[in-house]
Formats: C-alpha cells, sequence, structure tokens
C-alpha cells in the first residue's frame, strides 16, 4: 500500500508530494521547496523515514511546482520527469522568477518525458498517467486505482479547478480533461491537489460548480 505525505511550501502555497510504499522506495512530486528551511524539512523527512528517492515527478511546469528540482538534483541525482508539452516552463523558469520578484536556482531539464497511459515504478508500487491539460498544456495526473488516489496537481481542486488564465491554459480544455479522463476513475478516488486540502471525485461531481 502506498503511503502519502505532503508539505506546503513557498509563497505560492503549494502541495509537495511523497510517495512510498514497504520497500522505503519513494517517489517525490512537484518540489515546490523554495529555500533552505523547507529543503531541510523534506530532507530531513526522507532521512528520518529510511525514504530512498527514485523518481522526481511533475504534474506541470509551473514555476511553484518545480522550484526545488534542482535541490532534489543536487541532493538525490534525480532529474525531473514530465510531459513534454511544458518543458517551455522549464525552460522559462529563472524568466518567470524574475517577474514574480523570486530568486530561485535554475530548474534542470528533464530526463524523461512522460505520456498517457505511461507507468511510473516504484517498489512494489506503480502510478499510471493521465494528460489532463487546460491548466497548462503539458498538465498529467498520476493514479493508483487499487489505493484509489490521484494526485492532479492544479488541474481539480476542493469545489474548483485551476486557473486558466496563465499563459497556454485553456478553460474549455479543462474542463474536458476533468470529465473525460479524472471523473471515470471513480466517486471514491482521492484528489490531492497541487494546493488546498484533499477532496474526493464523487464530491467533485455533484458539488463542484464548474462541473454540475
Amino acid at each position: 500500500m502506498i503511503s502519502i505525505h505532503y508539505f506546503t511550501f513557498g509563497p505560492m502555497s503549494e502541495n509537495t508530494y511523497i510517495l512510498w510504499d514497504e520497500t522505503k522506495e519513494c517517489v517525490i512530486i512537484d518540489p515546490g521547496n523554495y529555500n533552505h528551511t523547507e529543503n531541510k524539512q523534506l530532507s530531513d523527512f526522507i532521512s528520518k523515514n529510511d525514504l530512498k528517492p527514485v523518481h522526481l515527478l511533475l504534474t506541470h511546469g509551473h514555476i511553484d511546482h518545480i522550484n526545488g528540482n534542482r535541490y532534489i538534483l543536487d541532493t538525490y541525482n534525480l532529474l525531473p520527469e514530465m510531459h513534454q508539452d511544458d518543458i517551455y516552463f522549464i525552460e522559462h523558469h529563472s524568466i518567470s522568477a524574475n517577474m514574480y520578484g523570486l530568486k530561485v536556482d535554475q530548474s534542470p531539464m528533464p530526463k524523461v518525458l512522460l505520456n498517457e497511459g505511461d507507468i511510473v515504478s516504484f517498489g512494489n508500487s506503480a502510478l499510471e498517467i493521465v494528460h489532463t491539460p487546460g491548466h497548462s498544456p503539458g498538465s498529467i495526473t498520476f493514479f493508483n486505482k487499487a489505493d484509489k488516489f490521484m494526485i492532479s496537481g492544479d488541474v481539480l481542486f476542493y469545489a474548483c479547478i485551476g486557473r486558466t488564465d496563465l499563459p497556454m491554459g485553456n478553460y474549455e480544455t479543462l474542463i474536458t480533461s476533468i470529465k473525460q479522463k479524472l471523473l471515470p476513475l471513480g466517486d471514491d478516488m482521492t484528489v490531492y491537489s497541487g494546493h488546498g486540502q484533499e477532496t474526493i471525485i464523487g464530491s467533485e461531481r455533484m458539488y463542484n460548480t464548474f462541473l454540475v
């Protein structure tokens, strides 16, 4: 069974996830750690739980989800794995940071490009991938049917959806992604989002005003 822990990091209050199983192999998803204190918080958790990071996964390439990429590379020798349609945001990481008045270390480029239908394995566990564009063109969602959860990035939130007013966002595409890719995964699927609290698909299907 997969265990899940998350931190809320950075000036944009982004959720960074660590997933692991009984083997102690783990994946880091969307490292938003932004400063020394947050870097230490992340590494201390990994060390205290005897975890071994084997993948650095990105739901998408927006700045608040990638600020820790360089630290993860330097500390655990892991390069990001992501969808090719969001490479633009990796390439423009420093430019985006300057726009927000943030000081960051430029993100390394991805090692692996992920596509819908791919499976990421760690320990005795696996995450499946669906391509869920709209918030960004390369947004992807990681899910596990057996443990009934998904890591949705900024696609779907508790009672809300991701922004589509950012560069290359598209409202109609986002709604289609949610309705055609996420809702069919089942009402009992827990949704762990890029910001805020978790929710479940059944609740969002019934009460999310963007979807009803």
